[in-house]
């Protein structure tokens, strides 16, 4: 069946996530989650999730002599995403949500006209394999297990100068609290109009870099990106390549916008972003957020605010510690505070929160090890209406944020250096007794096995499993389990 979707540059194949990715040159982040790997590293952060160092970057290339409207639509890049996705969980009240899925996205991006403006546009899909009536839920189809078909991008990319952007129209971004949280057949999309650049505060390299391994905008080509994106055209002639960025040099990157409206994963429409939060009212949100980052050390910020209805703050910092040479741990700390205003129209009456996470990695060849601590305090539990959850002990399952929780994280990741893309992590979450008497205690146990070949006729393909186990201790429930199926193919051309 036809797939349909986007091409936003920020794109996240489903289910990768041990896989090295590459940076999103679309993603608008005031806060997409995470350092981004270099090739061949592993990486903690969870399918769907968000992070400050994901934030503000731009697309990469240097300001050109104006080309002519031929010449840029020559330039245009299209991409096919094909996914299956077969869903079965069983819920603590014992209820089976279950489907299968078929469909993606299809999208085109142009180069920028005249050097200055870029168009995209992208169309998703999700149609039913097996999709029993009685099984509902699972939210890779729409209500009633019934499929749906939507054009979720439509934009213009206006590069104002070098290092400064404005984007218009219906678009999928990564902020910590508001992204595609792409972990079901299609992301969340927004429409908004967003403006991000980035200012380096020292000088940086000059001189081209035409080593092997280097693509035609200086950048190290990686092993394999999460969109499994290959930046090298082989019948591209390489004129002038941009100077390789000198990861040294300190720089700031910022951003500020306004979502009006978003259209959730399993949705074919827009809605007002406080409606889908939970408010009869129509409001959007103001986000704006800078990120300073000098090498393996990063630190920033970022503010939404929906009058009315909700204002979230969220920071984080992360740094490497190196000890030695193979004893290179990294710290990365983050803190979300939540609140309501004016008229409290959310939830009708005031209500805050707030969450503190404390992460530790430590890679060791081909492992990586992950520690992980998040308490969650006020009067309220946190809140992401639009988005994954960015605390560092949210999984596949539960986000750990309700008030007056704390919980641990244990995981473990291995790169298997005998099989081409075969990687494998398993984690469990140990949580404490929330505030509310009616809330329980719960513990959650993870495994992850994928496979995405980084070279030959295969790369583009991603195969992946994924299971969970959460452990409730309290009411009269079962056990809840989760089971994922995930096969993702990208073709670009």
């Amino acid at each position: 069946m036809a797939s349909v979707g986007l091409w936003s540059g920020a794109n996240t194949v489903l289910g990768q996530e041990q896989i090295p990715i590459e940076a999103k040159p679309w993603s608008f982040s005031l806060g997409a989650v995470q350092s981004v790997p270099a090739a061949d590293e592993l990486s903690s952060e969870e399918q769907g999730h968000t992070q400050m160092d994901e934030a503000f970057n731009l697309p990469q290339g240097r300001l050109e002599q104006r080309r002519p409207l031929l010449e840029a639509l020559k330039e245009t890049t299209f991409e096919f995403n094909f996914r299956t996705f077969y869903f079965d969980r069983s819920d603590f009240n014992g209820s089976e949500k279950q489907a299968w899925a078929i469909g993606g996205w299809l999208g085109l991006k142009t180069d920028y006209f005249f050097d200055h403006i870029a168009f995209g546009v992208t169309g998703y899909t999700s149609q039913p394999i097996y999709a029993p009536d009685d099984r509902d839920g699972t939210l890779l189809l729409g209500p009633h297990q019934e499929g749906y078909t939507v054009l979720g991008e439509l934009y213009a990319d206006i590069r104002i100068m070098e290092g400064l952007n404005i984007t218009v129209g219906r678009k999928g971004y990564d902020t910590p609290f508001i992204n595609r949280n792409d972990v079901r057949m299609t992301p969340n999309t927004f429409e908004a109009i967003v403006l991000q650049g980035r200012t380096e505060l020292g000088k940086s390299n000059t001189q081209p870099d035409k080593s092997p391994g280097v693509n035609q905008d200086g950048m190290g080509l990686p092993g394999l990106s999460k969109d499994n994106k290959d930046n090298v055209d082989s019948e591209k002639e390489v004129v002038a390549p941009a100077p390789a960025p000198d990861e040294d040099v300190a720089a700031i990157k910022y951003g500020v916008g306004y979502f009006n409206k978003i259209k959730e994963r399993n949705d074919d429409f827009f809605v007002s972003m406080s409606r889908d939060a939970g408010a009869e009212v129509e409001r959007g949100v103001f986000a704006a957020g800078a990120l300073y980052e000098k090498g393996k050390f990063s630190i920033g910020a970022i503010d939404y605010y929906s009058d009315d209805i909700i204002n979230i703050a969220y920071a984080e910092m992360k740094m490497e510690v190196p000890l030695s040479i193979d004893w290179r741990p990294k710290l990365a700390v983050q803190y979300a505070d939540q609140g309501s205003v004016g008229e409290n129209l959310l939830q009708g009456h005031s209500f805050s929160g707030h969450q503190f996470g404390l992460k530790v990695e430590l890679p060791i060849r081909k492992a990586l090890f992950t520690a992980g601590f998040t308490h969650a305090w006020g009067n309220a539990n946190m809140q992401n209406p639009w988005s994954g959850y960015p605390g560092y002990t949210s999984v596949q399952v539960q986000d750990f944020n309700r008030a007056g929780e704390s919980a641990f994280l244990l995981r473990a990741g291995y790169d298997f250096p005998w099989v081409d893309g075969l990687s494998a992590y398993a984690l469990a979450v140990f949580g404490t007794d929330p505030d509310s008497p009616t809330q329980f205690r719960q513990n959650e146990f993870d495994a992850n096995l994928q496979w995405g070949p980084k070279k030959g006729l295969l790369k583009g393909l991603s195969l992946r499993l994924r299971y969970a186990v959460v452990h409730q201790f309290g009411g009269d429930v079962d056990n809840l389990t989760d089971f994922r199926a995930i096969c993702n193919y990208v073709i670009k051309f």
